[in-house]
């Protein structure tokens, strides 16, 4: 009793020890009625405590001044009326099925034109594709809407056209952060289809102008009940990209080579090191053209260029091995002269230089008369041989006329070969008359 008498509330510990007071001086009769009455008490005193703890709490209501708005999502018992009766139909069907066929609009709104390649010859864009038309079956009667927007939900329930992209080789339709659909239906049944869509389609390139060429690509679409069709983009190439990367450096390449004819014919390590290194330069520009280009069966107007460069450095380079040629082979016959005349040694060799200079060897067998076996100074043997030769430009005009222009321009171009001379001319016109038409041509 004691115990039980702990748990009691303030007024349960003063009947708990009013009890406990009398209970001894009482009978049992009445000790076991004492003992049922307090035990009614603990348990309607314990139900009054559960009651208080679990009891719903009493909210303040909520001033006027605070207007609830109205849920139209929430979720009323019993069955809901749909807006749009899309279980009513069979939208596996067009619309009037068994009817007309009806008008289905398209619309195409490019957002970029991400990537053009050559090599593989297509495109890559992005675009918003949007369709219209009119399905009665999504109609719905409203006084308040005049649209109803939906996401990319609703379109797996409805029929939808079967558009498609025709020469598309990867296509998809974004999803970041949800899926880029929306369907709008109207009042009257009209429906507005759009989504964005990436696509990658087939361009067939013309390069007989590369890269000074314009490209037409047209993305096609189409369906199996409408007709095909087409969007044509018009492409233009800006050349100023290639005259960086092809036409500055293969023209400075062919300047370069010319600079050769400029230098002394006896230095072979100088001109057929810049031959050979212009020649790869340009070999080198070639081939890196043709890595980025598709292989077509026909030339490119970038090819006429470079193998036209390509030629003329090449062409330097045979010049110099003509005059190398040539230059030994006069030298050969300079020293047979020398060989067979042995007087002109005691010439000096400015004059020697003259005479080898301005004869052939057929005039200089006609000093073959002169006499060699008198012994003359060296003054004396110059001043003969100096006679010698103003007696026989009297008797022959014309011999000394040339021997004159002869000893005039081996003075002017005393290490040069005439092939040389002419070259500094006939390369750099060439070349400037080829660069005028083709620009004219291809331009």
């Amino acid at each position: 009793m004691v115990k039980l008498g702990g748990i009691y509330s303030a007024a349960g510990y003063w009947k708990a020890d009013f009890c406990l007071t009398d209970v001894h001086k009482m009978p049992y009769f009445t000790r076991l009625i004492l003992f049922l009455f307090c035990l009614m008490v603990l348990v309607e005193s314990r139900k009054t405590k559960r009651k208080r703890w679990t009891g719903q709490v009493e909210t303040p209501k909520p001033s006027h001044l605070y207007k609830k708005n109205l849920d139209v999502t929430k979720i009323h018992k019993g069955k809901p009326q749909q807006l749009l009766r899309v279980d009513e139909h069979d939208f596996s069907m067009r619309p009037a099925f068994g009817g007309p066929a009806i008008p289905v609009g398209v619309d195409v709104q490019v957002e970029s034109l991400d990537s053009i390649s050559e090599v593989d010859m297509d495109f890559t864009m992005t675009l918003y594709l949007r369709h219209y038309w009119k399905d009665e079956r999504l109609a719905f009667s409203s006084a308040s809407n005049k649209s109803m927007t939906f996401d990319g939900r609703l379109v797996k329930k409805i029929w939808v056209p079967d558009v498609f992209f025709v020469h598309s080789k990867r296509s998809f339709t974004h999803d970041t952060t949800t899926d880029n659909i929306m369907l709008r239906v109207f009042p009257d049944g009209h429906v507005l289809y759009s989504m964005r869509i990436t696509v990658t389609a087939m361009c067939n390139m013309d390069f007989s102008h590369f890269p000074l060429d314009s490209q037409t690509c047209s993305l096609e679409l189409e369906s199996c009940w409408y007709n095909r069709l087409y969007i044509n983009f018009t492409l233009r190439r800006h050349i100023f990209f290639f005259l960086l990367q092809t036409y500055f450096p293969a023209t400075l390449m062919v300047m370069l080579s010319w600079v050769s004819f400029w230098i002394d014919r006896r230095a072979v390590p100088a001109r057929v090191s810049l031959g050979i290194t212009t020649v790869l330069t340009m070999t080198t520009i070639i081939t890196g053209v043709n890595a980025s280009m598709p292989r077509v069966s026909y030339v490119k107007a970038v090819d006429i260029y470079l193998w036209v460069s390509f030629v003329f450095v090449f062409l330097s380079v045979l010049e110099y091995a003509a005059v190398n040629y040539l230059t030994t082979v006069q030298e050969r016959k300079e020293r047979r002269l020398r060989e067979k005349f042995p007087c002109m040694c005691g010439m000096l060799h400015s004059k020697t230089m003259m005479l080898d200079g301005s004869y052939s060897e057929s005039e200089a067998n006609s000093l073959a008369g002169y006499p060699r076996s008198h012994i003359l100074t060296e003054e004396e043997r110059q001043d003969k041989i100096v006679v010698h030769l103003g007696l026989s430009g009297d008797a022959n005009t014309a011999r000394k006329k040339g021997l004159l222009k002869g000893q005039m321009g081996f003075r002017i171009f005393q290490n040069t070969h005439a092939i040389d001379k002419y070259s500094r001319l006939i390369f750099p016109a060439s070349y400037i008359f080829f660069n005028l038409i083709y620009w004219s041509v291809f331009s």
